[in-house]
């Protein structure tokens, strides 16, 4: 123990043999956050934090700081129907993207503003999507950071509300039919029609009527007697003769995909005909405007390839390459821009987490340009008019660059800023560079490291990764990087196995019985950070959110040595009950579960909650937890904080921070600000740098 007066935490005696394992769980208690010994103890931790962590030095400068940074605002690329577009844009002054309208006559207008819904700043947009003729728009929102989101549908034109709202339709996409009078969408059951415990599983797809009882009227189209935990997507062709539906259960990297001629079958029973089922590939399928079908698959070419079919016959036998898998780039977005004598599909590519776009002959697929990007960034989702053109927009940020929207013109073959982000901001001059590192087992592994330029000799640095899920780690603008590299350190993202930077292969080298390769990469980027004199391992943080706060709970219990401070948020810690809370058991083809022997020695083998050991100096330790957090339940940061804070033999301190009314993902600016100022702040007093 050390000299830090934590809050006293009851150790039970709780040992469980599971499949042959003695398995520990000395803080189950803590699992209950609505019971009394719970809330005394959140209580107590909260008084702990904000006693070390409000007198931290640099808050109010950094604080400032931050705001400065994040005044830039954001905008997102424009969606078209006819004359009229859609976009985000958030001001210096908002707390939230707003989503605009810009109607043909060049008026702008705002659609949905969350802080007009609700003045708080708890509402967040989750997602929209407007019809196909631009007179409907649906929206989703959620409240207090749950994620459940409500749908409504607005008239565009006069902006009142059609219908809603419709709950349920958490991870729901909108499939639109010609006309606006109906949509395919998908919606869980109702609590009443599931088993206790699996409210968050059970989705369904539904064909839906504009201005009908959902409980009542919607047809159910897709869905039942399947697995669970299965996603769904659907979409409808752009002249509503094709529907899409794809399943997928849980976040697996592979998807069933089926395809409906609406044409010879009703909108309430379509004749759906497999494309892919039971193949251990994720596939997407689009009919485009010249009515062929253009099928994005990783199946037999883990970078991807994008091939062309007939959609009355979308068998993987009659997919023919358009756009080969590449030997080194991940091919990850396209679109089609027709409107000329010789109609050309630009690619999106990144090449070892780097954004780049190629120009290709729609017709053989022969590559016959690239398109000019502003620097070694990464490139948002490539949009195309639905009706055809020559032009395309996207968007674009990096390192020192706010997020911007620019446009491309097939016909000239040049790139231009078509909208940049609203705010006037002075971003610090800094030099990034990527680093190629060995790991344990060999492997080349790539990281992204920022520091002032000229700046030499070991520095307090940050290292933070995710590994996991196909998410691929790409440069962006971000506030806390600039900040804190403009204080004098160093800040360093490394591209872990897990991720989708070098493709599929990479995604499955870091998941499941492979899991410790994330962790070894994680470890040996910080030797490689320390071997080039850039940090030494008093001054080195390492960071990490979610599934990469599995990451750093992992790296603290295993390289307590090789760490000074951590800061671990809304993280995944004890890795044999994970499966029961939140959404966990949508993740066990990412991780194992443990109902299988097998599959819980994986997790054992590196599960943080189990791997404390009294009398180790473990580093100093911030978790972050958000109590209306409903992918992952905060209990594992309250287990893992209670179980290092018994045993750590270190005068670090291990602190909880607690925040009510937000989740796992979007927040209010001011709330990131808060919760950067707090992060910041600790790791710099822990590893010297000076924030005044």
């Amino acid at each position: 123990m050390t000299g830090t007066p934590y809050p006293p935490a009851r150790r039970q005696d709780i040992v469980e043999d599971i499949h042959g394992h003695r398995v520990a769980d000395p803080y189950r208690w803590l699992e209950d956050a609505d019971s009394a010994e719970t809330t005394e103890w959140l209580a107590a931790q909260d008084e702990l934090f904000h006693k070390v962590a409000d007198a931290l030095p640099g808050r109010d400068r950094l604080r400032r700081r931050l705001g400065e940074l994040l005044g830039a605002g954001s905008v997102g690329a424009p969606v078209w129907r006819g004359d009229r577009r859609f976009f985000t844009r958030r001001t210096a002054e908002q707390e939230h993207p707003v989503l605009y309208t810009v109607d043909p006559d060049g008026s702008e207008r705002a659609l949905v503003d969350p802080i007009a819904l609700d003045p708080g700043g708890t509402t967040t947009l989750d997602g929209w999507q407007p019809d196909k003729e631009g007179r409907l728009l649906a929206y989703k929102i959620s409240t207090g950071g749950d994620e459940e989101s409500l749908l409504f549908v607005i008239d565009i034109a006069t902006g009142e509300r059609v219908e809603g709202p419709i709950d349920r339709t958490r991870s729901s996409g909108i499939a639109w039919l010609p006309g606006g009078e109906a949509y395919y969408y998908v919606r869980r059951l109702p609590a009443r029609a599931v088993p206790e415990g699996e409210e968050q599983y059970h989705r369904r797809v539904y064909l839906h009527r504009v201005g009908t009882e959902p409980e009542t009227d919607d047809v159910l189209i897709f869905g039942d007697g399947m697995d669970k935990t299965n996603y769904y997507g659907v979409g409808v062709s752009r002249d509503g003769r094709w529907l899409t539906v794809s399943a997928s259960q849980g976040t697996a990297p592979r998807n069933d995909l089926w395809i409906a001629d609406l044409a010879a079958s009703p909108l309430e029973r379509p004749e759906l005909r497999p494309v892919q089922v039971g193949l251990d590939a994720g596939t997407g399928l689009h009919v485009g405007r010249d009515g062929r079908a253009y099928v994005l698959t990783d199946l037999d070419a883990p970078r991807a390839r994008l091939c062309v079919t007939d959609p009355s016959d979308p068998s993987p036998e009659t997919w023919r390459d358009l756009i080969p898998q590449d030997p080194e780039a991940v091919l990850t977005d396209y679109a089609i821009l027709d409107d000329l004598e010789t109609p050309v599909l630009l690619a999106g590519w990144t090449r070892h987490a780097i954004s780049e776009i190629t120009v290709h002959d729609l017709a053989s697929g022969e590559r016959v340009g690239t398109v000019p990007a502003p620097g070694l960034g990464s490139i948002g989702g490539i949009v195309e008019r639905p009706e055809g053109g020559h032009e395309a927009w996207f968007g674009y940020t990096d390192n020192v660059t706010p997020s911007s929207v620019l446009r491309y013109d097939a016909r000239t073959g040049e790139t231009s800023l078509w909208a940049s982000a609203p705010g006037t901001v002075e971003v610090p001059e800094i030099e990034t560079r990527q680093v190629t590192y060995t790991s344990a087992d060999g492997t080349e592994v790539r990281m992204l490291v920022a520091s002032r330029p000229g700046a030499s000799g070991p520095r307090p640095a940050i290292l933070y990764g995710y590994g996991g899920f196909n998410i691929s780690l790409t440069p962006s603008y971000s506030a806390s990087i600039l900040a804190w590299v403009e204080a004098g350190g160093v800040y360093a993202i490394a591209n872990l196995r897990g991720g989708s930077e070098e493709g599929e292969e990479w995604h499955r080298a870091g998941m499941r019985e492979h899991k410790q390769n994330v962790f070894d990469d994680f470890h040996a980027a910080a030797e490689r950070l320390i071997a080039d004199g850039l940090t030494t391992p008093a001054q080195l943080a390492i960071s990490g959110g979610s599934n990469g706060g599995l990451l750093v709970g992992a790296a603290l219990t295993q390289r307590p040595d090789l760490y000074r401070a951590v800061v671990c948020s809304a993280p995944l810690l004890d890795m044999v009950r994970y499966e029961r809370f939140g959404l966990g058991q949508t993740w066990n083809d990412e991780y194992g579960t443990a109902d299988d022997p097998v599959e819980l020695g994986w997790l054992l083998g590196y599960s943080p909650y189990h791997h404390v050991h009294p009398g180790t100096a473990y580093p100093a330790t911030l978790f972050t937890t958000f109590g209306s957090d409903t992918r992952v339940d905060p209990l594992h940061a309250r287990k893992l904080c209670a179980a290092l804070q018994h045993a750590t033999a270190s005068d670090a301190p291990i602190l909880l921070r607690n925040e009510s009314e937000v989740g796992h993902a979007a927040r209010s600016v001011s709330r990131s600000i808060d919760l950067m100022t707090d992060t910041l702040t600790f790791l710099a007093a822990q590893t010297g740098l000076e924030l005044a």
